[in-house]
């Protein structure tokens, strides 16, 4: 009898602290690693970083077709930009022109 009551007094304790141990071990895995946890800021913060990125080579893009727009709009049209638009268009360059494409890298 006495060695039950003694067993059950080192046993109780012990599996009451692995089982709270295990429980704490789960929410400060998850408040690390989860869905919103602290790591997540960082990717978070990445991505955001790209993003603005790609957003200031649009709005760039965005300004200079604006520009380009602007000068085949309105009363005077700039004829060289004009010509390139035209061959551009239709395919087809004087015989002696020489034609040099570039070609953009993908991202």
């Amino acid at each position: 009898m006495v060695i039950r009551r003694r067993l059950r007094a080192i046993l109780y304790p012990l599996v009451l602290y692995c089982v709270s141990g295990a429980i704490g071990g789960y929410f400060v895995w998850h408040a690390i690693n989860g869905e919103r946890g602290l790591k997540t800021s960082e990717y978070y913060e990445r991505k955001i970083a790209i993003m603005r990125r790609e957003l200031a080579d649009l709005r760039s893009n965005r300004l200079r077709l604006a520009h380009k727009v602007n000068l085949l709009r309105g009363k005077t049209i700039d004829q060289d930009l004009l010509q390139e638009e035209a061959e551009a268009q239709l395919g087809r360059i004087g015989k002696n022109d020489v034609v040099v494409v570039f070609t953009h890298p993908q991202r």
